[in-house]
């Protein structure tokens, strides 16, 4: 497998691996809970789901011939609280993530170092696929936070749970050295 198509399959599982973090976040809350925002100045997860689709809508279609920042995206209403139902909210997550999977499944390994344009600014495709590595990832970490905190006692755990590191290591420890991606197992474990 060349170090291109290596990547592209390693950006492909880390984005699968947050978008199922921030699902089984998502699923452990009461409907009402989504709509939830401390303060004025604090995103409902709702909201944060909200932004992050109509970031992937814009940044992901027609991902290689035009800007990642379409003309129709109104950022701003994003973060307008305006969503009714959980159904609304799960329909949106999963709009943005399809598209997001249907441009990554359309990449061919040489086009990772071609220029698309994000708000005029070139990226090779390579850095415009780790920009939302990066920022997917801070929004359903603030949606995990956000639910754990929302649960409290009740939040079963998605990482490796409390005192339960010793254990973790121990079975992986156990195991013979390989090469594969992290999520590989992490995804089985969240299923």
């Amino acid at each position: 497998m060349s170090a291109n198509q290596s990547y592209l399959e390693s950006a492909k599982k880390q984005f699968l691996y947050y978008k199922t973090l921030g699902e089984k976040a998502i699923d452990q809350l009461e409907p009402e809970q989504l709509f939830i925002a401390v303060n004025e100045d604090t995103n409902s997860i709702a909201t944060i789901i909200k932004h992050i689709s109509g970031n992937m809508l814009s940044r992901w279609t027609d991902f290689l011939t035009s800007d990642g920042e379409k003309e129709w995206r109104n950022r701003d209403a994003e973060f307008e609280n305006d969503l009714q139902s959980k159904e609304e909210v799960l329909k949106l997550w999963s709009k943005g993530w399809n598209c997001l999977e249907n441009a990554l499944e359309n990449l061919k390994p040489e086009q990772l170092s071609d220029i698309i344009y994000i708000r005029n600014e070139g990226h090779t495709v390579i850095e415009a696929i780790n920009r939302q590595l990066a920022h997917y990832p801070y929004h359903v970490g603030q949606i995990v936070f956000y639910a754990k905190q929302l649960k409290k006692s009740e939040w079963e755990s998605l990482s490796i749970p409390k005192n339960k590191s010793a254990n973790y290591n121990a079975e992986k420890f156990a195991k013979e050295k390989e090469i594969k991606n992290f999520t590989d197992d992490e995804l089985k474990r969240l299923k």
